[in-house]
């Protein structure tokens, strides 16, 4: 230990230093917290040394050691005590600071004035302000459930102490709730700590008899919240950090529990063994305060500070609270059934009879999703309840178990539910696209499990050849607490318990009913997003034998690698099953250490045709098939591009595309290459301001697409040109485009009209949060090479130009032809243009190219033709870049070209890889799956990266900037290197840009940014998305037919399946409106995937229940002839407009407001919006 030493005799009182505090006597003493400011340190301080030496002066809650802007330690730093000191400590001179290498150094110490009052304002009167931190003690905390709406169930009870003081902590500064306890864990006393944000906050109850002193407080939660246990502060520190704070030593926990070892080799079930408290399932807390005035008094401005934060104090009369017990209801659906001890035929004894068979294992599935998502609980599912389950039909009991958990709320009294009249759910198994399959999937959480209804996904390869045995496959993500999304990684090891918990699932698998789940493998993906498959083995079908199907991967020792092919086999893909294809092998063209040609085959125009049609993707316009498409074959990988030269049925394949030897060898597709708008984004702008764009060109463009948003509400033509023109990867602006020229946006379709709200809304959004601007002259498209070898590559030529047109004749050359240019037509891009790969972190990640026409390519559309000449592929200098299915951004809008073309790229080289030197196991697998995870940091780097460049004066070209770069480079490549890019923590930001919104970070550490996306984000604000439902619907459909009463049955018998399956989808990805599935525009969900992965999953997700829903309307129909099918949609839009009219009236005589949680659903008819514009515009025959 270091102690900090003041000398004998204090200096002289002069003039207060800058920063110094000038305050009478004192006055410190009533501050929340105080600040000390160490001037004349070495430069290489550590946070450990400072600590160690201020610790003894009182509690130090956070250590910075300061920089200048340029990143440079300048010898200061801040030291913080909360508390403050007990004596002014600081006001003597000289004061030394011990070093770890024995020696002493003297530095000065200045008390700096408060940076703010300790108060915090109230959002809704900013007159009324609260203490930053309030405080009580409590007598006792319960933790529980809730075994009836009155009624808590208490499963521990911790009693206050001496040394055991239980605190009830409101932090205003962090807007949640701070509970502190401690527990004896194997002999030791612990302290633990929960917290709860405010925004998870709804209703808190009060028991208070209004006699006794004693008041008591219940909050119950749908979620858990997050636990932690303190270390001691002294281990929590890094020698590289120059930020340190009180919470690094609060670790992330999982269990509290007398018996670790019992989780050593358990798998994951519901069910933990023997839990002290069971963090993931208890999640009812009742403290009780024993009141005097003085906390009487706190206590009340506590609930005024609740309630301004929309936190409800409410009193329940009647309540109760009822001892421990364990639940039954696991030992009537586990243990095998006896033989009847008397023939009686009474409901209670049905579990006795040997003519009741024991739980289906879909029913016992589906109860484990009503239990593990809180809509029942085990403790209220009594015998005569599983009793009247188990004689119930299996897919009755399924379809009542799917209703309760589409509901979304909790059933106290489980037996009312059998007298509930539903509609067939997932359980009577309609006809599904042929590429489609339902999945059961579950959430792995650090506290607990969640079971799903199984949805259903586009497949992949291993689901279709286990085909049998597909409901065997339990598809697995590792996530924080149910809306807290991702888990990710820190510098610190604060989540190592969350990271041991992962482990412990992949290595002892998931139990459900009498079905145990080992781990099979993961996609690539999935890897990315912390999911896995898990499979349930057969005794001739173990996942040992399902891995050495999919291929050959002996002779691959490298852990990255192997685990890269075996995840290709788990791409989401469609396999082209009428079309018989044949194989050549060509070479790559390799130069200067660089592959030219990585991941580029050949198709001819004929396959293309043949593959477009069995898919449906033919283009209506020019009944042409799409220029690329990206696929996988066997062990093969990457794109095939439309050639010429090909012949029919043969598929072309370069050395760099074959992975691995495989089994299976048919044809698969994942994507194939469209129009899609570009877009600008927050790295984008940063690199192309350091390069010399002026602020202004992106100010006047977001202004000019604000100003269009809000005119195309009501200006048709406005709409059309920006839903033409800025089409979104899942292509739904088309769509809606479609549905304005058929005249439903002029007659205030409800649907149309919050669709078209909703995709404003959602640009805004997304403007407002990732400064997403659209560019008119630019597109976002698949890359592929030029095959005839005529584009003229880059040249490493430092010559410089003598002109601009020397320096443009220097510029690599690409082709860009779009299938609709300006006037609809084929246009080719000609001119200079940028080129660039999302993300772009480094300054030589946007490179300036040269459209030209080519005659000989102009087969190829909605692609970039990149060049295989040069010293250096085109793409790899765009953040790395490839041609096995990369997406490029271009853009030729000449106000974009930077003034600065070409800085020097980064070197892409992949770090060295280590062979494993034996053969890989799972073990090895899943170690690399969770070191992954613990070293996830591509974010994390990213968010550094942004705050950086915005706050340090060189932007993306300083030092630290250049640093998080290459480390962002390392970060992604780890799926293919198995090096982990270590985020040190001198490369985590103190300060951050207002725009960033980190609401939990202290104010002072929020600046606001006077820089180009400060005054972006400034010049956005947000617009909330409100369906519309009171407006009429469409009478050019109400009126076209003249529908029977049968027809108009089977159509609201199709609905109500159609919604079960639509607030499935919902629920599972914590989306709250409909329209947002159905649109693609999502504008808030669960945060397991990031945004732009999430709207590619979510395109795969309702086009599949779209399809689904299609066939079985075809079927009801008769046909797919518009003769048929026109009627049957009629019928459709007429059922959901009398639901919705119905429910108008309703809202309206109770006065109350319509929002889509209490609506009813109105996607379904718009299943098929091209019949409905086509019965709207008139053409029946």
């Amino acid at each position: 230990m270091h102690k900090g030493t003041p000398a004998a005799s204090p200096a002289r009182p002069g003039p207060a230093p800058p920063g110094a505090v000038a305050r009478r006597e004192g006055d410190w003493k009533t501050w929340a917290e105080l600040r000390l400011k160490v001037v004349g340190l070495p430069h290489d301080i550590t946070t450990e040394e400072l600590w160690a030496c201020f610790r003894w002066h009182g509690s130090v809650t956070q250590i910075e050691i300061m920089e200048d802007h340029r990143g440079r330690r300048d010898g200061n730093a801040r030291v913080t005590f909360g508390p403050p000191p007990q004596r002014p400590f600081w006001g003597i001179d000289p004061f030394f600071v011990n070093l770890r290498n024995g020696g002493r150094k003297v530095v000065k110490l200045l008390l700096e004035a408060p940076r703010r009052t300790f108060l915090h304002p109230s959002p809704v009167n900013h007159n009324i302000q609260y203490p930053e931190s309030m405080i009580l003690l409590a007598d006792s905390l319960d933790f529980g459930i809730m075994s009836g709406p009155q009624t808590m169930m208490a499963m521990y009870t911790i009693k206050s102490g001496e040394r055991a003081s239980i605190r009830f902590k409101q932090s205003m500064l962090y807007r949640e709730t701070i509970v502190d306890f401690r527990i004896e864990v194997k002999g030791q006393s612990e302290l633990f700590r929960f917290t709860i944000p405010f925004t998870s906050l709804d209703t808190i109850f009060r028991v208070d008899d209004g006699e006794s002193d004693r008041v008591e407080l219940l909050v119950s939660l749908p979620i858990p919240p997050r636990f932690f246990r303190k270390l001691d502060e002294k281990d929590t520190h890094d020698e590289k950090a120059r930020y340190w704070c009180e919470k690094d030593a609060w670790y992330r926990q999982t269990d509290v529990t007398q018996y670790p070892e019992d989780l050593k080799d358990t798998p994951v079930s519901l069910k933990k063994p023997r839990p002290t408290i069971d963090l993931g399932r208890w999640t009812t807390y009742r403290l009780s305060f024993k009141m005097s005035a003085q906390t009487r008094e706190l206590f009340v401005r506590i609930g005024q500070a609740l309630r301004d934060y929309n936190v409800t104090i409410e009193d329940l009369p009647g309540f109760k609270v009822t001892s421990h017990r364990e639940p039954a209801v696991w030992q009537y659906i586990d243990q095998p059934i006896p033989a009847p001890a008397r023939p009686d035929s009474r409901l209670e004894d049905l579990l006795r009879e040997e003519s009741v068979p024991p739980l289906a294992f879909a029913v016992r599935y589906q109860l484990e999703v009503c239990i593990s998502q809180g809509y029942l609980n085990e403790h209220n599912l009594s015998q005569e309840f599983v009793a009247r389950l188990m004689s119930t039909e299996p897919g009755k009991a399924q379809d009542l178990l799917e209703y309760i958990a589409n509901q979304g709320k909790r059933f106290f009294e489980p037996m009312n539910l059998f007298a509930l009249k539903i509609v067939k759910g997932a359980a009577s198994r309609p006809a599904i696209p042929q590429y489609c399959v339902y999945i059961r999937t579950a959430t792995v959480t650090p506290t607990t499990v969640y079971f799903n209804t199984p949805t259903i996904e586009i497949s992949n390869r291993v689901i279709r050849y286990f085909a049998e045995h597909a409901d065997r496959f339990l598809r697995v993500r590792f996530t924080d607490e149910k809306v807290e999304g991702k888990i990710y990684s820190t510098d610190k090891d604060t989540m190592d318990e969350v990271f041991t918990r992962v482990k412990r699932t992949l290595r002892n698998g998931i139990d459900i009913g009498d079905r145990h789940y080992e781990f099979l493998a993961f996609g690539n993906s999935q890897f990315r997003e912390n999911g896995a498959y898990f499979f349930a083995p057969l005794s001739h079908l173990q996942p040992r034998q399902m891995r050495n199907w999919m291929g050959n991967f002996g002779e691959i020792k490298y852990v990255a690698q192997h685990a890269a092919r075996l995840g290709q086999c788990f791409s989401t893909t469609r396999a082209i099953i009428g079309t018989k294809t044949t194989i050549k092998e060509i070479e790559d063209e390799k130069r200067n250490g660089y592959v030219f040609t990585d991941g580029v085959g050949k198709l001819s125009p004929f396959l293309a045709q043949l593959i477009s049609h069995e898919l449906g993707i033919i283009r209506k316009s020019t009944d042409e098939p799409p220029s690329v498409f990206q696929f996988r074959m066997g062990g093969c990988k990457g794109i095939l591009a439309v050639a010429l030269d090909s012949r029919a049925q043969e598929i072309t394949i370069r050395r760099s595309q074959y992975k691995f030897a495989a089994r299976s060898e048919g044809l698969e597709i994942i994507r194939w290459s469209q129009f899609a708008a570009s877009n600008l984004n927050r790295q984008i702008i940063l690199v192309l301001s350091t390069l010399g764009v002026p602020d202004t060109v992106f100010l006047e463009k977001q202004k000019a697409q604000l100003a269009d948003l809000e005119l195309a509400m009501t200006n048709e033509k406005v709409a059309l040109t920006m839903l033409q023109k800025d089409i979104d990867a899942n292509q739904m602006t088309l769509a809606l485009a479609g549905m304005i020229l058929d005249g439903f946006q002029s007659h205030e379709e409800p649907f149309m009209v919050s669709s078209l709200r909703l995709w404003r809304a959602w640009t805004i959004k997304y403007l407002k949060e990732k400064a997403r601007i659209t560019i008119r002259d630019g597109a976002f498209l698949f890359g592929c090479v030029d095959e005839t070898s005529t584009l003229q590559g880059h040249l490493d030529d430092t010559t410089p130009a003598k002109d601009v047109e020397g320096r443009v004749d220097k510029l690599p050359e690409v082709f860009v032809q779009l299938s609709q240019g300006s006037k609809n037509k084929a246009q080719v891009i000609i001119g200079p243009m940028i080129l660039a790969r999302n993300p772009s972190l480094h300054p030589g990640d946007i490179r300036v190219v040269q459209g030209v026409d080519v005659p000989k390519l102009h087969h190829l559309k909605d692609v970039v033709v990149v060049p295989q000449t040069g010293d250096r592929p085109i793409v790899n200098m765009c953040s790395g870049g490839d041609l096995d299915g990369d997406d490029y951004l271009v853009i030729w809008d000449p106000e974009l070209l930077p003034r600065e073309w070409n800085h020097p790229s980064m070197d892409f080289t992949p770090a060295e890889k280590t062979p494993l030197g034996r053969e890989i196991t799972p073990d090895d697998l899943t170690t690399f799956f969770v070191t992954y995870m613990k070293n996830d940091n591509l974010s994390r780097i990213a968010v550094a990266h942004l705050a950086f460049a915005d706050f340090m004066e060189e932007g993306v070209k300083s030092q630290k900037c250049l640093k998080l770069a290459e480390l962002h480079s390392t970060a992604v490549d780890y799926t293919k290197s198995g090096v982990p890019a270590k985020l040190t923590r001198d490369l985590n930001p103190s300060k951050w840009p207002h725009f960033m919104e980190k609401q939990n970070k202290p104010r002072e550490n929020i600046y606001r940014s006077r820089k180009v996306l400060g005054q972006l984000y400034d010049q956005v604000e947000r617009v909330d998305f409100v369906p519309i439902f009171d407006t009429p619907f469409d009478n050019r459909i109400l009126r076209a037919y003249k529908i029977d009463s049968r027809m108009l049955e089977e159509a609201a018998v199709l609905k109500r399946q159609y919604d079960a399956a639509m607030k499935r989808i919902m629920a599972q990805h914590a989306i709250r409106t409909e329209f947002e599935v159905w649109s693609t525009f999502v504008m808030y969900h669960s945060k397991a995937s990031n945004d732009y992965k999430f709207h590619e999953e979510i395109g795969h997700i309702s086009m599949a229940l779209k399809e689904r829903f299609r066939a079985q309307c075809y079927d009801k129909a008769g046909s797919k002839d518009f003769k048929d099918l026109g009627p049957f949609v009629a019928a459709m839009y007429i059922v959901t407009a009398e639901e919705v009219g119905e429910a108008v009236k309703k809202m309206r005589t109770r006065g109350a407001e319509m929002t889509a949680a209490k609506m009813p659903m109105m996607s379904f008819p718009w299943l098929f919006k091209e019949v409905l514009g086509r019965i709207a515009s008139g053409m029946l025959s």
